[in-house]
């Protein structure tokens, strides 16, 4: 079977490098044209974060296919830092402190930390895989995606290793019997 997770399209936010997880942004003209050139007309379900960002790749780039949402497989929620870039946050002792530490502990203002986002996450996207028999297709963001491969595929690699650009992503070949609690047999780079 075959697991595909793509990253969606680019935002305002994304174009000027700011933490964008829970907010509902939607595609910056550039990202309407990057999933425009990727149109597959050959698929038939795709799964979905809620963000209007992913939704609107997965219409655009899949037209046609059913669209199924899937309440986890949306984004980080950045907290007090959403909205903010790198740059805006220099001198913040809470980002600096957060960075500090590899980004793990929850931001200020945030629902949840990584590890509790990255199950969540890969939780999801197991579970997506018990409703498929030949191919999964999941839209959703950056991190969900990094999340995954972080965990799953070999030769392991540190989470931020595993960024794919807007419009990416990896398909990854897995068992039929898969559950999420083994590795991928194989997987590439989209």
């Amino acid at each position: 079977m075959e697991l595909i997770l793509l990253r969606h399209a680019k935002t305002a936010g994304n174009l000027v490098k700011r933490y964008i997880g829970k907010t509902d942004e939607k595609l910056a003209p550039e990202g309407v044209a990057e999933a425009s050139a990727l149109v597959d007309r050959t698929i038939g379900r795709v799964y979905v974060s809620p963000l209007r960002r992913a939704v609107e790749t997965a219409e655009i780039r899949f037209p046609g296919a059913e669209l199924v949402i899937c309440e986890d497989l949306r984004e980080m929620d950045f907290g007090d830092f959403e909205g903010l870039s790198a740059n805006e946050m220099a001198e913040n002792p809470a980002y600096l402190a957060w960075v500090e530490e590899n980004c793990e502990p929850a931001p200020p203002g945030a629902s949840e930390d990584f590890a509790a986002y990255s199950e969540r996450v890969c939780r999801a996207i197991a579970g997506l895989v018990k409703n498929e028999t030949e191919r999964v297709v999941a839209v959703t963001h950056g991190g969900a995606i990094m999340a995954a491969m972080s965990r799953w595929a070999k030769p392991e690699r540190a989470y931020y290793l595993w960024n794919p650009p807007h419009c990416g992503g990896y398909a990854a070949e897995i068992g039929d019997d898969w559950d999420g609690s083994g590795d991928f047999i194989s997987w590439r780079k989209l």
